[in-house]
């Protein structure tokens, strides 16, 4: 699998649906095989250097790791050219899957926030975590937008909501990032905590909207107006 095309290359409008599907489900399968990577180096990482910061941005890449592999199953069902009632049900499951893990995630961010405010929590130095971090960082968005992409043209509420998943893990590594340099340079131990708590503001409406859209069992124009093809 060539991870470049798959993240690079541009479906036109008039792309069938199972060759969209086919471009999603080479995405997953990217996001798949990172997060199993992040999750292992993260959390290794993190017991090595006592870093709890770390540690819980390995459970996180776990718990994306749940959503990408509903993601997985629901685009493979409609690449194989399942029926549309096969369809739908593998995307309502998925839906309901990646909401509740988008739930999870901004549960997640004020327990490890609030928790690092009251503890006054220090991560410790460590250069696999901050190489991790700042791949992350890089590589996140960039696939967090092609899902974006493929999403609109599927109208697939479930692969929009793994688009936040996966743009809150390149969040989660940019504020780890810049909370270490901040804490190391000035002090500033505080930073990454008011950093993901303030991400909150975009994170709570992505999550609503995926479980209103899974609650409607709508695949279409669920998570908003720029999910519906024909508001571009």
């Amino acid at each position: 699998m060539d991870a470049t095309h798959a993240i690079k290359s541009e479906p036109s409008t008039s792309t069938s649906q199972p060759a969209l599907a086919l471009v999603g489900v080479r995405l997953e399968a990217i996001t798949v095989a990172w997060m199993t990577v992040e999750a292992a180096v993260a959390i290794g990482a993190g017991v090595v250097a006592h870093s709890a910061l770390l540690v819980a941005f390995g459970l996180d890449s776990v718990l994306e790791l749940v959503t990408g592999a509903a993601l997985l199953w629901r685009l493979w069902t409609e690449q194989r050219g399942a029926s549309l009632a096969r369809v739908g049900q593998a995307e309502r499951v998925a839906a309901w899957i990646t909401g509740i893990g988008l739930t999870l995630l901004c549960v997640y961010i004020v327990a490890i926030a609030l928790l690092n405010l009251v503890t006054r929590a220090e991560a410790s130095p460590s250069l696999v975590g901050l190489a991790l971090a700042a791949a992350a960082t890089v590589g996140m968005p960039a696939l967090a937008w092609r899902k974006r992409v493929i999403a609109r043209q599927l109208n697939s509420a479930a692969l929009r909501g793994d688009a936040a998943c996966s743009l809150t893990c390149a969040y989660m590594a940019g504020a780890l990032l810049i909370g270490l340099a901040l804490h190391m340079l000035l002090g500033w131990w505080w930073v990454e905590s008011v950093a993901l708590l303030a991400f909150l503001y975009w994170l709570i409406p992505e999550a609503r909207e995926a479980i209103e859209g899974a609650r409607a069992g709508r695949a279409a124009c669920s998570c908003g107006d720029d999910l519906c093809p024909d508001n571009d």
